[in-house]
């Protein structure tokens, strides 16, 4: 019995001296963010809401895994610049994930070298609606301007008979006004005009002083979130579009939670729809933004974009703890198609299975003073478990 024991002790320890000698297995994510030129402020939600979940939840992996995240800086919508940094990260880095990207065009860069090198790319933010079509392994958990701006259009079309539209030249704003036009239209509303102003360095006033003189009902407005939602605004109350009974309305990019102070009163009552707000009451969303001020400050409110980054990260850790940290590009892919989450801090959320793109609530949002500050208040939810309408419409033959 004493000799058993004996063995029993050296097989034991024998074991202990096998898992100590094997190494921790650690899974590398490439985060591409804008840290420098006019988008920074885009990067920067983007970051924090990394940066939280990892301090909040970095520690939630399985025994003997863990993660390296290797950060680049895009610079703004620069896509030959995203497409080096991305290939420096899976040729040299051998990162197992992308994610991040607040650009469409940059992230329509990437999505080819996702496909080629068999990496799973999930969008923190980008919103072209056909960046899926591009790559297998690419899925998104933010959102497509069809699925906030063609709600909007239908709520719209029962409000107003005439509306002008004002958005910036890009694909996200081209797609904001394509979205609004159809379901304005299909209430049968008229479009008295439309304009797509420069993304570069943009003077709204002449563009608002045309609008004032077509003397719409409503203005359904697109800009990149951050600075030029605030200066958009300022000319729109500068100008007194608001005295006139124009009606500032768009997707949320125009009100931004963390932006908003900043614009002062004039965005008061504006309307936007959106799947996010930083004044919900979801218990989730109480919880994310307590955790978001005590790490930032009680001064600061979480965007969209935080949100967008929160999520991505669990839909990445998610798939790392369904496969025990043995990361299969095609097993992640197919996780993440079936991906939901109850409790997101903006509702529930899943990916659609078909196109690899988000599922989610879209709420009507009224800017109102709250406690002091200004805020998203939701009115109601103008559509449940939307999927992309775009997709919809052109479903894939």
């Amino acid at each position: 019995m004493r000799i058993k024991h004996c063995i029993s002790i050296l097989v034991a320890g024998a074991a202990l001296l096998l898992a100590a000698a094997v190494p921790a297995q650690t899974i590398k994510i490439g985060f591409m963010s804008t840290y420098s030129g006019p988008g920074a402020a885009q990067g920067d939600q983007l970051d924090k809401g990394v940066k939280l979940y990892l301090k909040l939840n970095g520690d939630k992996l399985p025994p003997g895994v863990k993660y390296e995240l290797i950060v680049r800086d895009d610079t703004g919508p620069n896509p030959d610049n995203a497409k080096r940094l991305a290939q420096e990260l899976i040729v040299r880095d051998k990162v197992q994930f992308l994610t991040g990207l607040v650009w469409t065009p940059n992230a329509a860069a990437i999505a080819p070298l996702s496909a080629e090198a068999k990496v799973p790319f999930i969008s923190m933010n980008a919103a072209g609606v056909s960046v899926p079509y591009l790559s297998p392994y690419f899925a998104r958990v933010s959102f497509t301007l069809w699925q906030s701006s063609y709600p909007l259009g239908q709520w719209a079309a029962k409000k107003f008979k005439r509306v002008y539209i004002a958005v910036s030249d890009f694909a996200p704003g081209h797609e904001a006004e394509e979205a609004f036009t159809r379901g304005f239209r299909e209430g049968g509303g008229e479009i008295v005009g439309s304009v797509r102003i420069p993304l570069k360095d943009p003077d709204f006033v002449p563009y608002m002083q045309r609008i004032k003189d077509a003397k719409p009902d409503a203005l359904f407005a697109f800009n990149p979130a951050g600075r030029q939602a605030t200066a958009m605004m300022k000319a729109y109350g500068d100008l007194g579009l608001d005295k006139s009974g124009i009606k500032y309305i768009g997707p949320g990019d125009i009100t931004t939670d963390e932006e908003l102070q900043g614009m002062g009163d004039v965005a008061l009552g504006v309307i936007t729809a959106h799947h996010y707000s930083a004044a919900a009451d979801r218990p989730a969303n109480k919880a994310f933004v307590a955790a978001y001020k005590k790490e930032y400050g009680e001064k600061l409110n979480p965007g969209f974009m935080a949100v967008g980054a929160w999520d991505a990260m669990e839909a990445i850790f998610h798939v790392i703890r369904e496969q025990k940290g043995k990361i299969d590009p095609d097993r992640t892919m197919e996780l993440l198609k079936r991906y939901t989450n109850p409790n997101s801090p903006r509702g529930p959320i899943s990916i659609d299975p078909d196109t690899r793109d988000i599922v989610q609530n879209e709420y009507l949002r009224e800017v109102r003073r709250v406690d002091g500050q200004l805020a998203n208040v939701e009115i109601e939810t103008i559509a449940t478990a939307l999927k992309d309408p775009w997709k919809e419409f052109n479903k894939k033959k």
